[in-house]
C-alpha cells in the first residue's frame, strides 16, 4: 500500500469484522524525536492469545474467503522499513490496540495520504459505528468524534449525502496530508 491512509483503512476493516462499535484512530507527530505514532484501537471481540501470536504471519488468517492475511504484516513492514515498529495488544471481549511508530523524516516512510477521504469512506459505509479521529501533526491538533456529530444530527443519519458533503469540507479544512 502506498500510503498510511490505505493501511489504516485496511486495519479498520479488521476492527469492523471484529464487531467494533467504537474505533479510534490517532496520529501523533513528535518532531523533536523524529517520530510519527499511528494508533488504531477498537472495542471489538479481541484476539485470543493463541491467535495473537500468529497475526504477523502473512499466511495466517481467520477469514474463509482467502488464505492469506497481509494487512498487519504489510503495515509492520512499512513501519520497520522506516525505522519504526508495530505492537499489537488485545483482550478477548474488550478489543484490540495497534500501535505503530515510524521515523518521521525517514525516506521510506509512506506518506500520510488522504485521511479525510478514508474517514468519510468509513462513515458512509458504517453509519452505526462510532469513530474518533485525532491528529497532532505539524503543531496543529484536530479531533473528530462521530458521537458528538450524531448527537447534533438527532434523527438525520450521519451518512446522509448533505451531511457527508458538509463533513467532507470540514475534514478537508482540518485534516493534514503529506506527500
Amino acid at each position: 500500500m502506498k500510503d498510511l491512509a490505505l493501511h489504516i483503512l485496511d486495519l479498520v476493516q479488521n476492527s469492523l469484522r471484529a464487531g467494533a462499535q467504537l474505533i479510534e484512530i490517532h496520529l501523533v507527530e513528535e518532531a523533536g524525536k523524529d517520530l510519527l505514532h499511528v494508533t488504531v484501537e477498537d472495542d471489538g471481540k479481541g484476539i485470543p492469545a493463541g491467535t495473537l501470536e500468529k497475526v504477523m504471519d502473512p499466511f495466517y488468517t481467520t477469514r474463509t474467503s482467502r488464505r492469506v492475511g497481509l494487512g498487519l504484516p504489510l503495515f509492520e513492514a512499512a513501519a520497520r522499513r522506516s525505522g519504526g515498529s508495530l505492537a499489537v495488544t488485545s483482550t478477548p471481549g474488550r478489543g484490540t490496540r495497534l500501535e505503530a511508530t515510524f521515523q518521521l523524516r525517514h525516506w521510506d516512510r509512506p506518506p500520510l495520504g488522504d485521511m479525510a477521504e478514508t474517514i468519510l469512506t468509513l462513515l458512509a459505509a458504517n453509519p452505526e459505528v462510532d469513530f474518533v479521529y485525532r491528529q497532532k501533526l505539524s503543531g496543529k491538533e484536530f479531533t473528530f468524534d462521530t458521537r458528538q456529530i450524531k448527537a447534533v444530527l438527532d434523527e438525520v443519519p450521519i451518512n446522509h449525502p448533505e451531511v457527508i458533503g458538509y463533513l467532507r469540507r470540514e475534514l478537508r479544512n482540518n485534516v493534514n496530508e503529506d506527500g
